[in-house]
């Protein structure tokens, strides 16, 4: 036989071994030592023979051959690695850490070498050294053919798949930090917060220094409601790295959320300064200009962002929904140029008919406004899955379930603190004027439209288990009065960061929160509740044209609009009649006519006295982050009253959807079983 064919048939047959260790590692021994004896000290053969032994139980069996095989190939990282991992499991832990950093050193980009010297050293007690192996271990995890095959199948969305790898790669790796990462990028994704979470912090209790997973954490703490945690993180991110500019722009957006905009201001300013050509970074800015009322300047941030990307519609949107600012023909030239785009994003293109519409509707040319309202609110809704039975059918819920009985059993609990002023309604509806009226009082701080109350249901929510059509009401008929008044507090505690002056009260004007009023009934008895209502066709339709950040998702079909506001009027009705006086209404078109009759009536309900700065509320310079904080800092005008006038032609399934609520405006439809 020449030398060749030898090598070959050595090579076929050390494959055919390696191919049993996997399933038979009794055969894959007994081909080994067929081959240690057709080839004595074969170096490859006798890795494999060890191998095979530890896969058996044996250790001992393959330490007698790894040892010396360790000793005669020593710049072999691999044995090392076969090494370390056995002398791991048989109990010799400094010489199992010696072993593998051995192993690491001689061959960096072995991953999971670097994860069991972590492992190890957190054995022995060492963190920082640990700590600093985890690293190492995420460092060269990009080479690991596992975590590729799971990475590229979570980037192609293929969630089963993707969950399937990562969970049998975490049973054999437990404390693999990347894979723990990826795998709550996973969860995030299908809405698993909880277990993200939960992922993350195991990940940063193994390797606290793993920046990658901290950002990840900060940026679920802040869209989990969060934010004082959120900025915790955030500023240990940038201790370690001070000019990372993921971790600036990071805080900035969490700092906008908790009111501090002029802080963001002059991060995103430091970010623009060293990353000039970043377009959503300028958008973000302009975001948080306007919201501070630098209109101009907010003007000029998108401006810039427009200049680099002219198709960016959601910028294009962010100037039409300053609804004060008006386009220039060579602005509608340049939409719709970018509208004729074959490559547009589904995204882009939504945003851009948004504005157009809002471009022709200050050109009064209404007809082809409409047909950009209606074909961005088409490709909106075709995104979304909302479901106009959905609502009713918990709106039924709740009606049927809050009676007079329900609440007189309650009586006596919840927080007595009467801090917050709940302003509830519809999107569109002047809440927002509302709250500039009231935070122009010297003892009412305006904050914004705060999730908190959401939070509160989320949380009631996951302590009902099984299908419960209605989780959250059904595990609030359950709490007592101490757990109704530790849901107050919470409300309070959480709500904190975002009061900045010392006002005794402070506005929550989350509008959707008309759903809840029994939750805020019942934990904050003495909270004021001002509903804010307005002509349903103006109200509908204002919210038809208005693309909105997120949820609303009701807003988009005419139908579902009228359906939405009948069932708001029928919920608020029912409130009406089993706590009565509870809730204050204020009129939109009333507030018109006769602001300053409208407005004392207001600050009677809140138990305040008059104040002539809440008439001169356009003068305040408070920061309003809804569509129409440009509105509110000019004086009321009687044109937005009828405005959707112009449209009636095309709003022929709204005025039918809204039916009896129309006829009976201001009034409501009589209702039943209230």
């Amino acid at each position: 036989m020449t030398a060749a064919a030898a090598t070959g048939s050595l090579e076929q047959a050390l494959a055919h071994a390696g191919r049993l260790l996997a399933r038979d590692p009794a055969m894959a021994e007994a081909q080994a030592g067929e081959i240690l004896k057709a080839v004595p000290e074969h170096p490859p053969t006798l890795q494999l023979l060890a191998a095979a032994r530890a896969a058996q139980g044996n250790l001992a069996g393959a330490l007698a051959v790894l040892e010396p095989l360790a000793a005669s190939q020593p710049k072999w990282a691999a044995v090392q690695f076969e090494l370390g991992l056995a002398l791991s499991q048989a109990g010799r832990l400094d010489d199992a850490i010696a072993a593998l950093r051995r192993a690491v050193a001689l061959k960096p980009d072995l991953p999971q070498a670097w994860r069991v010297l972590a492992d190890r050293l957190l054995d022995a007690g060492d963190a920082d050294a640990a700590a600093e192996a985890y690293l190492g271990h995420v460092r060269h995890a990009a080479t690991d053919p596992r975590l590729m095959a799971a990475g590229a199948a979570l980037a192609d969305e293929r969630i089963p798949e993707a969950e399937a790898m990562l969970r049998q790669h975490l049973r054999e790796a437990p404390t693999d930090v990347v894979a723990i990462r990826m795998f709550a990028e996973l969860a995030a994704r299908v809405g698993r917060t909880d277990e993200a979470r939960l992922l993350l912090e195991r990940c940063l209790e193994l390797a606290p220094a793993f920046h990658a997973a901290r950002q990840n954490y900060a940026l679920l703490l802040h869209r989990a409601n969060l934010p004082e945690q959120a900025l915790v993180e955030l500023e240990r991110l940038l201790a370690a790295e001070p000019k990372h500019p993921a971790h600036r722009n990071l805080k900035a957006v969490v700092l906008c959320r908790t009111g501090d905009y002029h802080t963001a201001i002059d991060l995103y300013a430091g970010l623009l300064a060293e990353y000039p050509d970043n377009a959503p970074v300028w958008m973000s800015y302009g975001h948080a200009l306007k919201t501070a009322g630098l209109t101009d300047r907010a003007i000029e941030a998108y401006r810039r962002a427009l200049a680099m990307t002219p198709s960016f519609g959601e910028v294009w949107w962010s100037l039409a929904n300053l609804k004060t600012f008006r386009f220039t023909e060579a602005d509608m030239a340049t939409m719709r140029a970018q509208l004729a785009r074959t490559d547009l994003s589904d995204d882009d293109r939504l945003h851009l008919d948004f504005a157009l519409g809002k471009a022709l509707e200050d050109a009064a040319d209404y007809e082809a406004s409409f047909r950009h309202y209606a074909a961005g609110n088409a490709r909106r809704h075709g995104q979304l899955h909302y479901s106009a039975d959905d609502t009713h059918a918990r709106v039924e819920h709740i009606a049927s379930h809050y009676t007079r009985e329900f609440f007189a059993e309650r009586a006596g609990s919840g927080s007595t603190a009467r801090d917050p002023i709940f302003i509830v309604g519809l999107p569109r509806s002047g809440s927002t004027l509302i709250e500039q009226i009231l935070s122009s009082h010297s003892q009412v701080e305006g904050t914004m439209e705060l999730p908190e109350i959401t939070s509160i249901t989320r949380l009631l929510r996951e302590q009902v288990e099984g299908d419960s059509p209605m989780p959250y009401h059904d595990a609030l008929a359950r709490l007592d009065a101490d757990a109704l008044r530790e849901l107050g507090e919470r409300y309070l505690a959480h709500t904190r960061i975002q009061r900045k002056t010392p006002a005794p009260l402070f506005i929550d004007k989350m509008p959707n929160n008309f759903m809840h009023i029994g939750l805020i009934h019942l934990m904050l008895p003495n909270a004021i509740i001002i509903d804010a209502r307005r002509h349903p066709m103006a109200c509908c339709f204002s919210g038809f044209k208005q693309h909105f950040a997120r949820g609303q998702s009701f807003s988009y079909r005419l139908e579902d609009l009228a359906r939405y506001y009948a069932d708001y009027v029928r919920l608020m009705a029912h409130f009406d009649a089993v706590l009565p006086g509870r809730v204050h209404r204020v009129i939109y078109e009333n507030m018109v006519e006769d602001t300053e009759g409208e407005v004392r009536r207001l600050l009677a309900h809140c138990g305040l006295p008059f104040e002539e700065a809440c008439l001169r509320f356009f003068e305040n310079e408070r920061a309003v982050r809804t569509a129409s904080s440009e509105q509110v800092r000019r004086p009321i005008y009687r044109e937005g009253v009828d405005q959707w006038r112009h449209y009636a032609p095309w709003l022929g399934p709204l005025e039918q959807g809204l039916g009896a609520v129309l006829r009976a405006y201001p009034g409501v439809p009589d209702q039943e079983g209230a």
